[in-house]
Order: structure tokens, then C-alpha cells, then sequence
């Protein structure tokens, strides 16, 4: 989805004035105003029939980035009162996210067919095609059994007229586990035992109906305590806002942190140690050997790839890393999380020593909210910076990339990069895995987003413009 799209303009929207009303006189009445405030009396309605249902929609939203599910809404319980448990709430929820089932549209169940266009040629190259006997001519063009097509696609591309189309549901479409399903009223579902918390639907979905459950309310409450608060922000952020890296460390020390480090820093020792890794399972003779850094992946490993886990690096993630070496000096502070992603949220509810995740909207909102101006921000004078390897994590390649670079004999390192997971990349290490070889390869490196995580679901930058401000960035890097 488009970075600048309606719904998230909206979320944007909501996130500032949840941040706004946080640090005003009365946070729970200004909570309750937010749907009123955004659609007026008297106002339009773009999206919906009239303004009551708007409203509506919005009060769902501000009741997931309060961090509650909406399935367990009750729908007359008052914002005010979500705004006190969540000041009251001593964690954040484990489930990552939920479903606003008033703002999905029940889109039409997918499906492949035959549109129109159909020309009934004699060649009939959509029947040669199917594998599964699902097309046959009727009233003299082709048609589809929906009881025996498997969606494999190969009538579309084997019609010469475009004739066959794919008639998607966004969420279900993008989803690489099946998680996405509908319910008895055609509304959108999470399996969680299935989910990968990958938010692929999250951005895939043009209603915004799929949404993150958000911690802003737990940090903004940490910030306002006695706690030292700590920020951790993952490679990719630094290609998310206007300024440089220095400036953004400012930014996010003017918004409330004490002090705040680059998930980078972590990200050198994952290089050395999966460089060390590496070399010891290559002399032992395995065949090959994936990253470990991208938490949606290892989601997936656990839960759908269980016979890929031996081959899966044992490095921690940068976070991880990170986190250790932010606990040296502050053992007793909250370190919080920043992330482009939704799999990041349920890679902390596993690690005792992060306590919050932000994704990159929240951070960007909190900036606005405080009326915090990036690129008016003094450069941060720090000793020690993160290497060019570590931060081109953010890009897909970058990780393998920062492997071949420690290794002794960079040379004998054959990479595969698989540049965001899909359905069919899922079928691929599965084959790997059961195979116990990966053609022409010795190190996978798996990222579940298209680009790396300069493509995760949360950011606010295209990734195009990400990757040059990640590419300018390198420049003035140092070599691990």
C-alpha cells in the first residue's frame, strides 16, 4: 500500500492526536473527543455512508492504537474508559494484532475467472494449461470450476488475450501462511497459531480494517514516570525521516528519551557471529545455512518450516545484541524498540530485556505531537558509531552481504536472497529443508519484506527514497 494513502493519513492522524491529548490537561477527555473532532457536525463523509459510521470506524481505531483488540469490544463502553485501563495496564497485549471488523468490507470471496474478453479460441491454451481438468467451454467460452481450480494461475498466463484474471481479497492474498480468513459474516479473521505477524496484511488491506494493537501508551506512560526510558532504533529508521542519523537521534531524545542507541550497534556483533557461525557449519559439511535476523522469518520457521530449523543460524537477532549492550549501562531502565514492523512486537514479548516496541508511524506521530522538527535538530555528538555492513541490514542483501564480508575466504560464500516471503518462497525452503540442499547456495538470506526492512508495513518513507537515504548513510560509515 502506498505510503501516502488515505488510510494512513488517517492512522497518522489519530496517532498525533492521541500523543496531543496524552500530554494535555485531561487525557481521558480529549481521548473521548477524538472521533467528533475528526468528522464534525456538518462535515463530509468520503469513506463511509454518513458521519455516524465514520465516527464509529474512528473510535475502532483509537481503541487499537489505545492497544486493546477490538474483538473484544463491547461497543458502548466509552473511549475514556480504554484511555484509563491502558494508563492502568502494567504490559502490552502478546497478540501483535487485531481486526476492526466494522471498517473491513467483506470483499467478495477470491477467486480465478473468465471475464468477457474471452475470445472462445479453437487453440484453447487456458484448458492445455490446467492441470486440474477446472476448465471446460460453456455457452462458447471458457469456464471455470471453482469446485476443482487449485489457483495455481497457469490459465492466466497461458491466455493470449489477458481473458483471465485473479479476483483477489488483499489480505488473504497477502498473507504467505493462509492466516487471513473470513468469518461467518464475510468479515476478515486471524489465525494466530497461523499468523506470522509478517503485516503483510496490514499494509496490503485499502480499508486499514487490519491493525496493529500499538504500546504508544505504554512508553508515552514510561516517559512521564521516574524510569529512564532508552531507545533502540532498528537500520532501517534512519532511512524514515528528513535530517540525518545525528539529528534523528536528537529528535528522538527531545521527545522524552534519556538516551537512545542504534539497533546497528547490535547488528556488528550478529555480523561477526553469524560470520563465525557460518564457517564452523560450512567446515562441518552442511549443506547450507540461513540468517536468524528477521523475526517474521524465524516466526515462520517455528510455526509452518519446523524441518528448516537446523539449518537456521543460532545468532541473535541485532536487537538482541543490542539490548545487552544498552542493559550494561542502564540494568534498570525501559528500552523500547523502534521497528518498521509488526513481527519485531512479538520478537520482544519473548525477550526479558526490551520492554516496548514503536514502529515508525508511532515514532513519526510522536514527533509531530510534540511539535518536534528533525531537520531544526542539532547533530548528537556520540564515541562510537555502527559499521556500513550493519547498517545496510535495512536492505534486502545487506545481511549476507555483511556475513561475506567477515568471513576469512569470502569467496567460498554462495548467497541466496530471498526478497520478502510469499507462498511460493515458502514452497521453496521447504524444499530446501526436506532436500537438506539449496541449489547452487551455501547461505540463505531470508527477509519477509519485499526490499528488507525498508519495506516492512510500518514505514513512512517509499523505499526507494529509503534505500538513498540508507545509501548516503553508508558513504560516511566505517568498515566492520
Amino acid at each position: 500500500m502506498s505510503n501516502n494513502s488515505q488510510a494512513i493519513h488517517i492512522k497518522k492522524d489519530i496517532l498525533v492526536r492521541i500523543v496531543t491529548a496524552f500530554f494535555s490537561d485531561d487525557f481521558e477527555k480529549n481521548i473521548n473527543r477524538i472521533p467528533v473532532a475528526m468528522r464534525p457536525k456538518g462535515s463530509e463523509t468520503p469513506f463511509r455512508c454518513c458521519i455516524h459510521s465514520e465516527r464509529a470506524i474512528i473510535r475502532d481505531r483509537v481503541i487499537a492504537d489505545l492497544g486493546f483488540a477490538m474483538e473484544d469490544d463491547d461497543e458502548i463502553k466509552p473511549l475514556s474508559e480504554y484511555a484509563k485501563e491502558a494508563l492502568e495496564r502494567e504490559a502490552p497485549d502478546e497478540r501483535p494484532l487485531t481486526v476492526l471488523e466494522d471498517a473491513c468490507k467483506g470483499c467478495v470471496p477470491s477467486k480465478i475467472y473468465v471475464t468477457d474478453i474471452c475470445k472462445g479460441c479453437v487453440a484453447r491454451p487456458c484448458q492445455s494449461a490446467c492441470r486440474f481438468d477446472a476448465i471446460s467451454m460453456k455457452d462458447g467460452r471458457s469456464f471455470i470450476d471453482g469446485n476443482k481450480c487449485k489457483g495455481c494461475k497457469m490459465c492466466i498466463s497461458a491466455c493470449p488475450y489477458n481473458a483471465i484474471v485473479k479476483l483477489a481479497v488483499p489480505c488473504e492474498d497477502a498473507c504467505p501462511t493462509g492466516a487471513v480468513k473470513k468469518n461467518q459474516n464475510g468479515r476478515a479473521t486471524i489465525d494466530y497459531d497461523g499468523c506470522i505477524s509478517c503485516g503483510k496484511c496490514v499494509a496490503s488491506c485499502p480499508f486499514g480494517a487490519i491493525h496493529e494493537k500499538s504500546q504508544l501508551i505504554d512508553v508515552l506512560k514510561q516517559i512521564k514516570s521516574e524510569n529512564k526510558v532508552v531507545a533502540m532504533f532498528a537500520p532501517s529508521i534512519a532511512g524514515q525521516f528528513p535530517g540525518n542519523i545525528r539529528q534523528l537521534e536528537t529528535a528522538i531524545i527531545k521527545s522524552g528519551f534519556d538516551d537512545v542507541y542504534e539497533v546497528a550497534l547490535g547488528a556488528d556483533v550478529t555480523t561477526r557471529t553469524e560470520g563465525t557461525e557460518f564457517e564452523e557449519r560450512i567446515e562441518k559439511g552442511e549443506a547450507f545455512m540461513t540468517t536468524s535476523c528477521c523475526a517474521g522469518y524465524n516466526e515462520l520457521v517455528g510455526k509452518h518450516l519446523p524441518e528448516l530449523k537446523p539449518f537456521v543460524s543460532t545468532t541473535h537477532t541485532p536487537a538482541y545484541y543490542t539490548a545487552e549492550i544498552v542493559r550494561k549501562k542502564y540494568p534498570d531502565a525501559k528500552l523500547v524498540f523502534i521497528s518498521p514492523c509488526v513481527a519485531k512486537r512479538r520478537e520482544v514479548f519473548d525477550n526479558p530485556k526490551i520492554d516496548y516496541v514503536l514502529n515508525t508511524e508511532e515514532l513519526g506521530a510522536l514527533f509531530v505531537g510534540r511539535k518536534i522538527e528533525i531537520m531544526d535538530c542539532e547533530e548528537r555528538v556520540i564515541e562510537q558509531s555502527a559499521s556500513k555492513q550493519s547498517r545496510n541490514y535495512a536492505v534486502s542483501g545487506g545481511v549476507a552481504g555483511a556475513v561475506r564480508h567477515v568471513i576469512k575466504n569470502p569467496e567460498k560464500m554462495k548467497p541466496c536472497i530471498i526478497n520478502g516471503i510469499t507462498k511460493e518462497t515458502i514452497r521453496d525452503l521447504r524444499k530446501y529443508a526436506q532436500k537438506g540442499i539449496c541449489p547452487d547456495c551455501n547461505i540463505i538470506e531470508v527477509m519477509c519484506c519485499e526490499g528488507g526492512c525498508i519495506g516492512g508495513n510500518a514505514t513512512i518513507n517509499n523505499e526507494r527514497s529509503a534505500k538513498k537515504i540508507i545509501d548516503n548513510l553508508l558513504k560516511e560509515s566505517e568498515d566492520l
